[in-house]
């Protein structure tokens, strides 16, 4: 464990470093806000040094090393400097009235961390759910020298997926010159702290913003609230099974993320995860790395509504556009949903303005076009060489019953009805609302929008008929309990505000801790002590050590293959079904091989056809005794190395006699062998 502390430490000197070197950029679109926006300097830091990675290896200008993400950093660093110098007097009053704010802000990155990582040590293991699917794609990234990477289960071609993400998790491994199997879990860790510090900067700047008399120190608990709260909590599920078995025995954290399979089985699958069912279970998914870059987005909007200027401040909307098109290459469910956000609260804001009239459509397009055209120019290189799979829209089969959806989103809806409530009572005190009710309201409104489209659409791809709606409610309603749950404390503070009648105050306070009970107090400790195995022994954050005790020869040659192979040569192993430890190779190490999980191939690649008969002459590579049939296929997909281990063995029934013609061991252990194909075959 104290080596673990080392590396979590060094870790999160690396990220207070860029930290550091892109808060002048950060305070530049957050200056209105009380810290500075200093939550989500490392969020722009690492997205600023990723995006210019990636677009300068797409387009084969500058290849994917050490050095060059260095020589990134630096070149990125003038810009910050040049801030500094151009504004040096209002930045330096700045840093010194806020440093107090700053400095308890990174503590709280340190924290969290630091906690998320020793969780994470506790059962640390790459294996299940996407597990394989995304370390398989960080790994694949590290061996790229340029992009788009290679897909390691479909040798010969690219990644046909949201991969930036990922590759944001290379470029800090590759600059921390940590293995890929401790930095998957510190990169887990690392969402999970960025995502409490911005959410803890958007919560209390919510108050801060609102009216800059209220107490700093009330704008810093309402932000530790919110960011706990976003990060941790839960819906009203654990309630739900309280009252209908009287106890929590045989409690499964999943289901409250499923609860629609477990009343209907197969009838209607669908998925209505949040992060904290996210981070507990760590697959390093799209939905998840884009947290983070989320909450920039909401934070960057809550800057420029709240912009003291009339003018526009045209690098902020520069810099959504940018964050529009990593959401698309991210996790492009949020590329729509953002998009539509944006262009409706700038509807919104522009009518309140003008009322209904041209100049509200002008200035609505004037502002929107630009920002959704600069996104596309920004992943053009992506979209470039990129299939999307979706088949449009199609209405559901399926419909959840109202007393499921008050099991998922009763609070949400509690806090609506009180809000809705409150802004009643401020239209006939004040005849009017602040810019954060108008925020808060159009983000309120629009969550119940995605929460509500699945209900009667889809987005159809080539899931089966009881999984129809699964991925559209999965990213439509994650994103609602992003925003529901950002606004939640700052409601609250408001509505008790407002509250005059003393015993009225006192109610609304127990329900609204008899709620969060629940929530926040009942929900992430089972998720936690589940998954983690009750926190009893620390296992360390090598998250492919697990493989050491199932198969100690795999792990062994998995090793060899990681520490002595350069590049990405292709290497043959088992093809394997979805979420099975199938392709373990390819995944650990990112060497490419012919086919690996079938069910991931035939979505990214729109078919069964390509992945089947790919699969179908592996296991002819493998099992025939024909020796020129077994060198025409290798030759087909240039493989240079046979991998023959436990999964080999399992599946097939092995014709090895051939492979020492053709080639030579040049690893062995145990049963477990590593054949390199003679050049001269081909």
């Amino acid at each position: 464990m104290t080596n673990d502390f080392f590396l979590i430490f060094y870790w999160w000197f690396l990220l207070f470093g860029l930290g550091i070197i892109f808060f002048p950029l950060t305070w530049w679109f957050f200056k209105n806000f009380f810290d500075s926006g200093y939550g989500f300097s490392k969020i722009i830091a690492v997205l600023m040094v990723s995006y210019l990675t990636w677009l300068l290896g797409s387009l084969k200008i500058l290849p994917f090393s050490f050095s060059s993400v260095l020589l990134i950093i630096i070149v990125l660093l003038f810009p910050n400097l040049l801030i500094i110098k151009i504004f040096k007097k209002e930045f330096s009053q700045k840093i010194k009235n806020q440093w107090q704010t700053i400095v308890l802000e990174e503590i709280i990155f340190l924290l969290t961390l630091n906690f998320w990582s020793c969780i994470r040590g506790f059962q640390p293991n790459i294996e299940g759910l996407e597990k394989f699917m995304d370390f398989g794609f960080v790994n694949s990234i590290l061996r790229s020298k340029y992009f788009p990477p290679q897909d390691m289960w479909f040798a010969g071609e690219s990644i046909n997926y949201y991969y930036f993400g990922h590759l944001v998790s290379a470029v800090l491994t590759k600059l921390s010159t940590i293995d890929s199997a401790i930095t998957y879990n510190l990169l887990i860790a690392s969402l999970f702290a960025l995502s409490f510090s911005a959410s803890f900067s958007i919560g209390a700047n919510l108050v801060f913003l609102n009216s800059k008399k209220e107490n700093q120190k009330l704008s810093l608990i309402i932000g530790l609230l919110t960011a706990f709260l976003l990060t941790l909590g839960g819906n009203l599920h654990p309630l739900w099974y309280l009252i209908n078995h009287g106890n929590y025995k045989g409690y499964w954290y999943p289901d409250a993320t499923r609860f629609i399979v477990e009343k209907f089985g197969a009838a209607d699958n669908t998925i209505h995860e949040f992060p904290i069912y996210s981070f507990v279970v760590a697959d390093l998914h799209g939905h998840l790395l884009n947290l983070p870059n989320v909450l920039l987005f909401l934070g960057l909007i809550l800057a420029i509504i709240f912009e003291n200027s009339e003018k526009v401040f045209w690098p902020s909307f520069l810099f959504l556009s940018l964050l529009l098109a990593i959401f698309y290459m991210t996790n492009a469910w949020d590329f729509a949903i953002y998009t539509l956000l944006f262009s409706l609260l700038i509807l919104v804001f522009n009518y309140l303005k003008n009322r209904f009239s041209l100049k509200t459509i002008t200035k609505t397009i004037s502002l929107v076009f630009p920002v959704f055209a600069g996104s596309l120019i920004f992943a053009l290189p992506f979209h470039l060489n990129f299939k999307n799979l979706t088949q449009g829209i199609r209405l559901t089969d399926f419909h959840s019953p109202f007393w499921m959806l008050l099991v998922l989103w009763g609070f949400p809806l509690f806090l609506t009805l009180s809000f809705l409530v409150y802004l009643i009572k401020v239209v006939k005190e004040k005849g009017g609302f602040q810019k954060t009710e108008i925020l808060i309201a159009t983000i309120f409104a629009f969550s119940w929008f995605l929460i509500l489209f699945p209900e009667v659409f889809y987005f159809k791809d080539i899931y089966i008929h009881s999984y129809q709606r699964a991925n559209t409610m999965f990213k439509f309603t994650y994103q609602a309990f992003v925003m529901f749950y950002l606004s939640t404390f700052y409601i609250i503070y408001k509505i008790l505000k407002k509250i005059k009648n003393k015993a009225l105050k006192i109610f609304y306070s127990f329900v609204i801790l008899f709620f969060l009970f629940f929530i926040l107090g009942i929900y992430p400790r089972f998720a936690i002590l589940s998954y983690y195995e009750g926190l009893r022994k620390y296992q360390g954050l090598n998250g492919i050590s697990f493989l050491k005790n199932s198969s100690p020869d795999d792990y062994q040659a998995i090793l060899w293959l990681k520490k002595n192979i350069n590049g990405q040569p292709k290497v043959l192993e088992a093809a394997g079904d979805s979420y099975t430890l199938f392709n373990r190779v390819s995944s650990l190490t990112g060497l490419p091989t012919i086919q690996g999980w079938l069910v991931h191939e035939w979505l990214w690649r729109g078919g069964f056809e390509e992945p089947g008969k790919r699969a179908s002459e592996v296991q002819t590579i493998y099992e025939t005794n024909d020796k020129n049939q077994t060198l025409a296929l290798l030759k087909k997909y240039n493989i240079s190395y046979i991998f023959i281990g436990s999964k080999e063995r399992e599946k097939y029934k092995i014709s090895e006699e051939k492979f020492s013609k053709i080639g030579k061991i040049i690893f062995k252990s145990g049963k477990t062998k590593i054949y390199k194909i003679e050049e001269t075959n081909f």
